[in-house]
C-alpha cells in the first residue's frame, strides 16, 4: 500500500491505525480492520459511497471516538479515553489537530462570527494579540471581513463553511482534518477553499479530507485511499491512478454509468457523483 509521496515524510508518521476495528452500539460495523501511515506534511484524500466508514475514520483521528479493536496512534502515542483523561495531552492534541465537521452548525454556536472564530484560541491560551493577527490574514484570505458581526445561524452554507475552517485556522494547528469541505457549495466558494488547503500544506500542515467530490481530488491528494462496503480499505494510490480507475470507482459507487442514444448509437460516460446527501455513518 502506498504510504508517501515524498521520503521526507518515511520518519515522521503522525496517525498509524493498525488493524483498527469499530461498530456503533456494538452491532453496527463501520471500520473492519482500517491499517494506515500518514506522514507529517501529506494531503491525504479518503473516498467512498456514503456508509464506507469515512467520518467514521475522521472521528477516530480526531479522538472523538476509539477503536474496539486494534490500535490508533498519533505521534507514536496510542490514542484512548484514558489518553485523553490527561489534560496536558488533551490540550496539546487539540492544539495541533483541527477537525472541520460536514455540518458546519456544530461548530458555530456563539452570538457572531467573530465570537465564533475566536473562541478555540481564546480556550487554549493563544495570546489576543497572536490571535487578532491570524484573524486578520484569514479574513483576508476568504474574504470574510464583513461577516464578523454577524450571527452565523444568518449564513449561507458556504459563508458557514468558510466560518468553520477559519475557526480552526486560526488554531494554526499541525494537522487539519476536512470532512466534505466543499459539499453543495458554489464553484467560486469550492475554488477559494481548495486554494486555502494548498497553501497551508504548502506551509508544512498535514491535510486529511473525506469527499465525494472527485473533481478536487487531485488537487487536494498526495494518496487517496479507497473505502469499501466492507468498512475498509479496498485501494490505494497516486490520486491519477485512482481517479482513472473507472471499474475501481463503479465498483465502490463512486461513478455511474450514463448511457444515451445519438443517431441510432448508444453512448455510454461515467459521471462522478460530487452531489450527495451523506449518511451518518459515511
Amino acid at each position: 500500500m502506498v504510504t508517501s509521496g515524498s521520503d521526507n515524510y518515511m520518519d515522521n508518521i503522525i496517525f498509524e491505525l493498525d488493524k483498527v476495528y469499530f461498530s456503533y452500539l456494538g452491532k453496527f460495523p463501520a471500520l473492519c480492520g482500517v491499517n494506515i501511515k500518514i506522514n507529517q506534511g501529506q494531503k491525504i484524500s479518503i473516498i467512498g459511497a456514503n456508509g464506507s466508514g469515512k467520518s467514521t475514520f475522521l472521528q477516530m483521528l480526531d479522538g472523538l471516538i476509539f477503536a474496539d479493536q486494534g490500535r490508533v496512534s498519533f505521534c507514536g502515542q496510542q490514542l484512548n479515553e484514558k489518553k485523553f483523561d490527561d489534560l496536558k495531552f488533551s490540550q496539546e492534541f487539540r492544539r495541533k489537530v483541527g477537525f472541520i465537521f460536514q455540518n458546519s452548525d456544530v461548530q458555530l454556536f456563539c452570538p457572531t462570527v467573530k465570537d465564533d472564530i475566536v473562541f478555540g484560541p481564546l480556550q487554549l491560551g493563544v495570546a489576543k494579540g497572536q490571535i487578532q493577527k491570524r484573524l486578520e490574514k484569514l479574513c483576508a484570505a476568504l474574504k470574510i471581513e464583513e461577516l464578523l458581526d454577524r450571527p452565523a445561524h444568518q449564513l449561507s452554507i458556504g459563508e458557514k463553511r468558510k466560518i468553520a475552517i477559519v475557526s480552526t485556522l486560526i488554531i494554526d494547528p499541525q494537522v487539519l482534518i476536512l470532512d466534505e469541505p466543499t459539499a453543495g457549495l458554489d464553484p467560486l466558494t469550492t475554488r477559494s477553499i481548495v486554494d486555502l488547503l494548498i497553501e497551508e500544506n504548502n506551509s508544512g500542515k498535514t491535510i486529511i479530507t473525506a469527499t465525494h467530490d472527485l473533481h478536487i481530488v487531485e488537487e487536494v491528494s498526495d494518496i487517496v485511499y479507497v473505502f469499501g462496503q466492507h468498512k475498509s480499505i479496498v485501494k490505494s494510490g497516486l490520486a491519477v491512478d485512482i481517479l482513472n480507475d473507472l471499474v475501481l470507482l463503479e465498483e465502490n459507487n463512486l461513478v455511474h454509468i450514463h448511457s444515451h442514444r445519438h443517431k441510432d448509437k448508444v453512448h455510454i460516460h461515467p459521471h462522478l457523483h460530487s452531489e450527495h446527501h451523506a449518511d451518518e455513518h459515511s
